[in-house]
């Protein structure tokens, strides 16, 4: 298996679709750890957005930032799974005979 902190970010993760065509997509080779860091600092602040949301009348300016720094962060992870996935870091497949 390849070493984590050797992983990369592949790009392939596209995201805030408009007419069916993405807008945004994961920058390749942006190393693992930091982008589930980022991942999570963005989840942080969806967080606290949808709180607000939750609490405060006439805040759907938090509601929809919430959602679009989840939509971010989803793309994120996704990208880091297609990493964490391919048969080149998967353990079974190296460990086969």
């Amino acid at each position: 298996m390849t070493n984590p902190q050797d992983l990369k970010t592949i790009g392939l993760t596209h995201f805030s679709y408009h007419a069916n065509e993405p807008l945004f997509r994961i920058n390749a080779g942006v190393p693992v750890i930091q982008a589930l860091s980022h991942a999570s600092d963005l989840l942080h602040v969806a967080k606290l957005l949808a709180s607000d949301a939750a609490m405060v009348r006439d805040t759907d300016r938090h509601a929809w930032a919430s959602h679009y720094l989840q939509d971010m962060s989803k793309a994120i992870i996704d990208d880091v799974v297609k990493v964490l996935d391919a048969p080149c870091n998967n353990r079974a497949s190296n460990l086969a005979p």
